[in-house]
């Protein structure tokens, strides 16, 4: 009867052990664990996919330069331009990403950055057969893909909980100088591009309703340069402020361990 009763006790248990880890998995709170770990999964793989993309676009323009010279700078959109381009558009993705609360970062400075590259690449780069030749093109691709370069290593470390201070220095720090000039050589390109805008009239139109205008594209081209650098007066500041945030963060981290 005492072998029958501890077997039975132990039968018991191992129903309730059962039962336990079947709540454990099951429990309503799980589906809302799920849909975290398949975001952090997302959101890993589009940072991957744009880090691949970027590496890739670096080391063709760079290979082609060490193996042409200075003749590369004119083919630099027809060989990478269709890669640079899908991860522009990608890179828009990355508002919705904020916006949703699945990356933690600043929507505005993002925004800035995202749609004054897009705005560059396809209305003005894209759309103008001339410009794409400009050696200022093959400099703004390379100062694209260095500050991609340092952003997206970054978010995956941190995705993987092994962030360091060499890639979080580089990230918030030399990202600050590559920007400005950055937005210095887009600034060039604006206006290099103006006489091919003046001369073929690309996206200049007549408006006749609700009022009658001539819509002169080269003006609008003129009037966003002092907003490109308002635009970058603005992200220069939320990165200064994010790298003093970020390094004293880490400061904290290391006095605690």
């Amino acid at each position: 009867m005492r072998e029958m009763s501890t077997s039975s006790n132990l039968g018991f248990a191992k129903a309730q052990e059962t039962t336990s880890v079947h709540h454990l998995l099951f429990r309503p709170s799980f589906p809302g664990e799920m849909r975290l770990s398949i975001r952090l999964a997302y959101l890993f793989l589009y940072n991957l996919l744009q880090f691949c993309g970027h590496t890739w676009i670096f080391a063709n323009m760079t290979a082609r330069f060490l193996t042409f010279g200075g003749d590369a700078l004119a083919d630099t959109f027809y060989a990478v331009g269709v890669v640079m381009s899908l991860c522009q558009l990608l890179s828009v993705l990355e508002l919705f990403h904020i916006a949703d609360g699945i990356e933690k970062a600043r929507l505005l400075p993002r925004f800035v950055q995202v749609m004054t590259r897009n705005f560059l690449l396809f209305m003005v780069i894209v759309s103008q057969e001339e410009v794409q030749s400009k050696p200022v093109v093959c400099a703004q691709f390379y100062l694209w893909n260095i500050l991609d370069l340092l952003r997206y290593p970054h978010v995956l470390l941190c995705l993987m909980g092994t962030d360091s201070f060499g890639m979080l220095w580089a990230r918030y720090t030399l990202s600050i100088p590559i920007y400005i000039m950055s937005v210095i050589t887009e600034g060039i390109t604006i206006h290099q591009s103006l006489p091919y805008f003046e001369s073929l009239g690309t996206y200049s139109f007549q408006l006749s309703l609700p009022v009658s205008a001539d819509i002169y594209f080269p003006i609008l081209l003129k009037a966003y340069l002092p907003l490109l650098a308002v635009g970058a007066c603005v992200t220069v500041w939320h990165s200064l402020r994010a790298r003093e945030l970020r390094l004293e963060k880490w400061n904290k981290k290391i006095k605690r361990k």
